[in-house]
């Protein structure tokens, strides 16, 4: 089951995007129809909110005055606390009954106006935001729904902001201009990412990219901080610190289009027991990699022990963002030599420069290869050499600035 958190600001269009879903194929769960559901008439949630505020928060039918109830519940911090202690819980519990009522394949797409500010994005394997400019969402809740242009803009300014919004989403949706243009992109999104992330999900399938460099991309800072936050909520305590390196980590250093993550761990037991939370947060593991090619020895950093170099590797199930998580022992020299790498690389220019230039010429090597299998294997075999040597060299650097992980 592939889950998706759906989110936008008022007047962006949402609506038109979860009704495409649902055509598609996806299961929808609206977080404003649980909202309602949860303190209908005859509710546990509806006596609950009459107890604590009153019987004036009633229509004259016994459904919820939801302004009434707002003018109480807003009106102190404590009275709000009593709302959320009453509505947050069974919201929770509804929501999750139905995503659990939901089949083992299905594309699960919950519909959160306040996804990025209740911080909930790491919850879901992805995010999309709808967007719309603040221009045509007022002139839509003006002409559209009525709605006076003051409060209008009084409910985008009291939402997140743009800048919050991209933070958080891994698919950004225009709704600007035509509503078609809105549907045409709704539907690659489901034929091209979301039905294959979904297989891959359940089949444990990671995606493979070709050895093919490409320039260097300011997103792929803000996409692995997004891959990081997930992968914090799925590791909890057992991680002791996750970062981005490799390539995508280095400033203006052309790459493969992967992001390299490291998760440190205390031992080899954590990070086996890690496995079932990665894979389900789509993180499916690597099992024919299990260990890192031993550096030579060169005092400081350098082990051949080989032991001390295993690992366990997971790759992203998600055919938008491929990624690879290289899972550590913390203090291994591995662990610490991919922090060294990625920090002597953005230091030290020539060594910039002369890795820019060895991917280069590899990625060119690999290209003549018809077999994707052989394509890598040459790359990652060309470059090998080059980085036993740096080994040694950005160790020595970090003994002449005193770094440390």
């Amino acid at each position: 089951m592939l889950r998706m958190g759906l989110t936008g600001g008022i007047g962006a269009g949402k609506s038109t995007v979860a009704k495409e879903l649902v055509e598609l194929g996806a299961v929808i769960v609206d977080s404003d129809v649980v909202a309602r559901e949860i303190v209908a008439p005859g509710s546990e949630g509806l006596a609950e909110l009459v107890d604590a505020f009153g019987e004036d928060i009633l229509q004259p039918d016994g459904t919820l005055d939801r302004p009434a109830l707002a003018a109480k519940a807003f009106a102190s911090e404590d009275a709000r606390a009593v709302l959320n202690a009453i509505t947050h819980p069974r919201v929770g519990r509804r929501t999750a009954e139905l995503v659990a009522a939901a089949p083992d394949d299905a594309v699960v797409v919950q519909d959160i106006p306040l996804l990025v500010e209740g911080g909930m994005a790491p919850a879901f394997h992805l995010v999309a935001v709808v967007h719309a400019d603040e221009t045509e969402r007022i002139r839509r809740l003006v002409e559209l729904r009525g709605m006076p242009e003051a409060d209008a803009r009084a409910r985008i300014a009291a939402q997140a902001t743009e800048e919050q919004r991209r933070e958080v989403a891994d698919v950004w949706l225009d709704n600007t201009g035509d509503q078609q243009v809105l549907v045409e992109q709704v539907r690659t999104l489901w034929n091209d990412r979301l039905v294959p992330f979904e297989k891959n999900l359940r089949t444990g399938t990671v995606v493979g990219v070709d050895p093919v460099l490409v320039p260097a991309r300011e997103e792929w800072h803000r996409q692995a901080q997004r891959l990081i936050a997930r992968l914090a909520l799925a590791a909890g305590g057992a991680a002791k610190r996750i970062d981005h390196v490799g390539s995508t980590a280095v400033p203006g250093l052309a790459a493969v289009d992967v992001i390299d993550l490291q998760i440190t761990v205390g031992d080899l037991a954590a990070a086996d027991a890690l496995a079932p939370a990665l894979a389900a947060a789509g993180f499916p593991g690597i099992d024919d990699v299990v260990t890192d090619e031993p550096k030579p020895s060169y005092g400081a950093g350098g082990e051949t022990d080989p032991a001390v170099w295993e690992m366990r590797l997971h790759g992203s199930a998600d055919p938008g963002r491929p990624a690879r998580v290289a899972v550590r022992v913390d203090g291994w020299p591995a662990q610490q030599f991919a922090l060294l790498l990625r920090d002597w690389l953005f230091a030290v220019d020539t060594a910039r420069r002369e890795y820019a230039d060895l991917k280069a010429d590899a990625a060119t090597e690999a290209a003549q290869k018809s077999d994707p299998a052989e394509a890598a294997a040459t790359y990652a075999a060309l470059k090998a050499p080059w980085f036993d040597r740096a080994h040694h060299r950005a160790w020595e650097w970090a003994e002449s600035t005193g770094w440390s992980a």
